[in-house]
């Protein structure tokens, strides 16, 4: 006897389980759609995104399954879910969606909702922290580096932020006014 107030939802045979309806949240395609994810309803659900995406043919990342789920109203399984963040931003799911939904966008606007709710793996938010420190995302050993790069006849430090000290203060006060500073700040456990 099938409950009309449930709906099953398969990724695989090991994680089949069933979503009672009352509990979903009905306004996060909404949000989805105003933070950067307008074409979300468009999705039929064929799996070219996930059939074509490289981080999925290497980890247990479906991007078909994270726009299931932001679909049937799983919000809090959705910004949650380590998987949101395998995405590499490659386009590739994009580039071949037959229904223009964008999906990369939608994992986008995804993730950012996660990270105004306090959801970020911890490697992204040391990037992010990285950025405000140095005002690059992969700041240079500046000692053994600069040897290097004059080794090879290039300027001691990379024409980059972390050669402008005002450009670090620059990007520190632009994180501050957005807030973004305390959205990457580390979370007590």
């Amino acid at each position: 006897m099938c409950n009309p107030q449930s709906v099953d939802i398969v990724a695989s045979a090991e994680d089949r389980s069933t979503i009672d309806i009352d509990s979903t949240d009905r306004e996060f395609v909404e949000m989805i759609k105003r933070v950067g994810g307008p074409n979300i309803q468009s999705c039929y659900q064929c799996g070219t995104c996930s059939g074509s995406c490289p981080a999925g043919a290497r980890t247990n990342y479906l991007v078909r399954l994270i726009i299931r789920k932001a679909l049937l109203g799983l919000k809090e399984e959705c910004i949650s879910a380590p998987e949101l963040w395998y995405c590499t931003t490659c386009y590739t799911c994009t580039d071949r969606c037959p229904q223009d939904v964008k999906p990369t966008d939608v994992i986008k606007a995804i993730r950012n909702i996660a990270v105004a709710e306090g959801h970020m793996l911890k490697p992204h938010q040391s990037v992010a922290l990285k950025v405000l420190e140095a005002g690059h995302a992969v700041p240079l050993d500046k000692e053994s580096w600069q040897k290097l790069r004059e080794k090879v006849g290039l300027e001691p430090v990379p024409p980059n932020a972390s050669r402008y000290h005002e450009t670090i203060e620059e990007i520190r006060k632009l994180a501050k006014k957005s807030g973004f500073d305390k959205l990457i700040a580390p979370k007590e456990e």
